[in-house]
């Protein structure tokens, strides 16, 4: 069995926990692909007898590998999915970040964790992506996110006029400060911070949500996933902000922009006791009265 672990860097006191999860890997017999960040900042992990290897980037793995553990918050698995893109790979997060919608296994779940993915004790949620399409080449060969596509103004520019169609269709006119287009997956993520509703993972749907918008009437909507969603922008400047989750061009006003479901998917590895339900109930409190 391989498997890849990647993070954007632990704290201090976060590295117990890496050389725990290594001894559990080692533990069952696993070869471990860990990434070249993690193995230039610990070179002393490779003291121990761990059948341990050094991955930089996506054309390090392939299909061969049966799973990557992400180990940080959800930005680390938003990160992850530009690694196994179309491969197959499953992600397992841990979260050792702060809310964790998606990096909803613990810390201290680590050698259940391992246990699940040696026995195949766990579901495979498997999650839809934005796919971008632009008239010029916009962020090279990952042109697709997890959670949502954004545009926005720039800095302290005024606020910008986002022409919005439907498969060709006009849809409606926002103006606002941007626009977000979000999976399911991503509702729970800026769109819902906007105000947006939560959509379950496997409802089919991208959700349009605007960003401080000026109008009172403009709200969100949800449409299903097999429309193109397509966008002509105007301002007072000559640039915007165009977003894939946490990566981020300045593009030009004149560019083209369309929005699609991309033809391959993400797959979640999550724990058989972890269902969407329980991680909204947990990580939103949902149920609890704080006067008690």
């Amino acid at each position: 069995m391989k498997v890849a672990i990647y993070s954007r860097g632990l704290d201090d006191d976060q590295q117990t926990q890496l050389l725990v999860l290594l001894q559990e890997l080692s533990r069952q017999k696993i070869t471990v692909y860990l990434f070249s960040v993690l193995a230039e900042s610990y070179p002393q992990l490779f003291q121990y007898d761990f059948d341990l290897h050094v991955f930089a980037g996506a054309y390090d793995l392939d299909e061969s590998v049966d799973c990557l553990i992400s180990l940080g918050g959800d930005g680390t698995i938003l990160d992850a999915t530009t690694l196994v893109r179309n491969k197959n790979i499953p992600i397992l997060g841990i979260n050792f970040g702060r809310l964790g919608f998606l990096a909803s296994i613990g810390k201290e779940e680590l050698t259940s964790a391992v246990d699940s993915l040696v026995n195949s004790t766990f579901v495979i949620d498997r999650r839809t992506l934005v796919h971008l399409d632009a008239n010029v080449p916009l962020f090279g060969e990952t042109p697709f996110a997890l959670n949502e596509f954004a545009i926005h103004k720039r800095d302290i520019s005024p606020m910008i006029k986002v022409h919005t169609y439907l498969n060709g269709e006009f849809l409606n006119t926002y103006w606002a400060d941007g626009l977000i287009v979000s999976t399911p997956t991503g509702s729970t993520g800026y769109s819902m911070s906007c105000n947006g509703p939560i959509l379950f993972p496997e409802s089919s749907s991208f959700l349009i949500t605007p960003v401080a918008p000026h109008n009172l009437n403009a709200r969100p909507i949800i449409v299903a996933d097999n429309n193109v969603i397509s966008f002509e922008v105007e301002g007072r400047f000559d640039q915007f902000i165009c977003a894939l989750d946490a990566r981020r061009e300045i593009v030009d006003k004149t560019i083209q922009l369309a929005i699609k479901k991309e033809d391959f998917t993400i797959s979640l590895i999550r724990l058989n006791e972890n269902s969407f339900l329980s991680t909204l109930r947990t990580k939103l409190t949902w149920g609890l009265d704080k006067r008690n």
